[in-house]
């Protein structure tokens, strides 16, 4: 079964909230902390919006695809910081690279 797995930016060391598409997810419910990355144990997309794809939209044509954001809320020396975005990667289930 393919599993997301998306790379924490290295400034994030205590707490934080992690949101799929503006919704906030729970640990263990949700998705899971292997190091210092977030597994999801569901494939998440990005959709890619090719040159004919954006002229249709332009037009008014719509074509919708699954397009998944994870966006990440931390604290930084009682600073807020928002990563958008993330990266996703698509992985089996085999074991999970640290050096991603």
């Amino acid at each position: 079964m393919p599993r997301s797995i998306i790379a924490l930016p290295p400034s994030v060391t205590g707490d934080y909230t992690v949101y799929l598409n503006g919704v906030a997810q729970e640990e263990d419910a949700d998705f899971r902390v292997e190091g210092h990355t977030l597994v999801f144990d569901r494939s998440l997309r990005k959709d890619r919006i090719s040159g004919w794809r954006w002229f249709l939209g332009a037009w008014g044509v719509g074509t919708y695809r699954q397009d998944d954001t994870i966006d990440l809320r931390y604290e930084v020396d009682g600073e807020m910081h928002v990563a958008h975005a993330l990266p996703i990667t698509i992985s089996d289930d085999g074991p999970i690279d640290e050096a991603m």
